[in-house]
């Protein structure tokens, strides 16, 4: 005879299995590229911001590195935005060739506020933009990003995600099992997604959005996720996010612990925050418009959510004094096997996208420690869950500045070749 317990319990038990089946069965998508015929006449113009707050460390790198795309040099322009910078940030951008546009404000705070006061600047010059693009100062950019951005442009589509590589993924244990959790989503989210005709999300770099869209709908995404809220914004207008696998930025992961929980804790707040306004408003409009990508959009939305709950589920089983009962019941409802096969799978997903991007051989070593850096997100994302009314942003202070030229080297293989080779002739690297 079930209990109140029961009619409680099993629901959240078939509900998380579902939510998880869901991703699991999208995954498959992900380990492939669909082949295309590339646009490669340069056409569109860019407007390429970065934004920078006291990045004096780093930002001359990558001004060197953009000054160097393989696109024609009258087509692109690089902004710098030094916003609220005490340091050389925006004497050393402008020393590189970028234009500068220093801009303080005590009050609004955040890189959701220096791109939204940007993009009204460039709306009143008098050069115009077909789109822009948006990179953060720590960042290092393959050669052909413009190529591919504006291959994209010229099929019509109009918010895209450029794929989020690491340039120091051998430094700690952390930069390694942060770059494997995004070398993971690379492919078995943004890919798999792209590959059946979801929206993916944008990820705050490497992102390029036709000018005409910011123009239409305006920015005004101001809170600690500002590009996950941009997202769902231009979702709910019935603009989704591409993906671009083989439009390619370097992305600097934390170095400590430390850094790496402010980080995520930020994201986790933001991720709420976001929910909170904007997962009524996808639900409606994606069941009045039979629209997949907005209740796909919602899905992803309530993954923290998910995970408190899965975690409250795991706990109320522990601690109830008929635990093995339920445990009979878990059988019975949900086959361990499956459960087992699933729990397997998360595994050996980061293991075949590890051997997909050439790995080094200590990134491999680190990735022992990937399960601590999984199941490190159970209390970062209580915690953001408390906090997700605060909007205090946390800056991550980056100082391992690494040339373009220099990763080459790093990547290179015995061979003195490979992925070296490949970005210096401007084909697409290896992932």
């Amino acid at each position: 005879m079930f209990t109140a317990y029961d009619y409680i319990m099993i629901p959240i038990q078939i509900l998380i299995l579902l939510f998880t089946l869901y991703y699991f069965i999208i995954s498959f998508f992900g380990f492939y590229q669909r082949k295309e015929k590339k646009i490669t006449r340069p056409e569109k113009t860019f407007a390429v911001i970065v934004a920078a707050h006291n990045e004096e460390q780093v930002i001359g790198s990558l001004i060197e590195n953009l000054q160097m795309l393989n696109y024609p040099r009258e087509l692109y322009d690089v902004h710098v935005i030094a916003d609220n910078c005490k340091d050389k940030t925006a004497e050393i951008a402008a020393s590189y060739g970028a234009l500068v546009h220093n801009r303080f404000n005590d009050v609004e705070k955040g890189k959701g506020y220096a791109m939204e006061w940007m993009f009204e600047r460039l709306f009143k010059m008098e050069k115009q933009y077909d789109a822009v693009v948006v990179f953060d100062a720590d960042n290092l950019v393959h050669p052909q990003f413009l190529v591919e951005m504006n291959n994209r442009l010229c099929k019509g589509e109009k918010i895209i995600q450029g794929y989020l590589d690491c340039k120091n993924p051998d430094d700690t244990w952390i930069s390694a099992t942060f770059a494997i959790c995004f070398w993971v989503v690379d492919h078995i989210w943004h890919l798999a997604k792209y590959n059946i005709g979801l929206s993916s999300v944008l990820g705050g770099t490497g992102m390029c959005i036709k000018t005409e869209i910011l123009k239409k709908h305006g920015w005004g995404a101001t809170c600690l996720t500002e590009d996950m809220e941009f997202t769902m914004k231009a979702l709910l207008q019935g603009e989704p996010t591409t993906w671009a696998h083989d439009a390619i930025v370097y992305d600097e992961k934390p170095l400590t612990f430390k850094q790496a929980w402010n980080q995520r804790k930020r994201w986790a707040q933001g991720h709420f925050d976001v929910a909170a306004r904007y997962i009524p408003k996808l639900l409606c409009q994606g069941i009045k418009q039979r629209n997949i990508s907005m209740l796909d959009g919602i899905i992803h939305l309530v993954q923290p959510h998910f995970l408190l709950l899965s975690v409250f589920f795991l706990f109320c089983n522990l601690i109830n004094s008929q635990y093995y009962f339920y445990t009979n019941l878990f059988n019975y409802y949900v086959p361990m096997e499956l459960w087992a096969l699933i729990c397997i799978w998360q595994y050996i997903i980061p293991m075949l996208i590890l051997a997909k991007v050439n790995a080094s051989a200590k990134t491999w070593l680190y990735f022992i420690l990937y399960p601590v850096f999984v199941y490190s997100w159970v209390p970062i994302t209580v915690l953001g869950f408390k906090d997700r009314n605060k909007r205090e942003w946390s800056h991550t202070i980056h100082t391992r500045n690494i040339t373009f030229q220099e990763m080459l080297v790093q990547d290179l293989p015995d061979d003195g070749l490979s992925t070296a080779k490949q970005i210096l002739l401007g084909k697409n690297a290896i992932k």
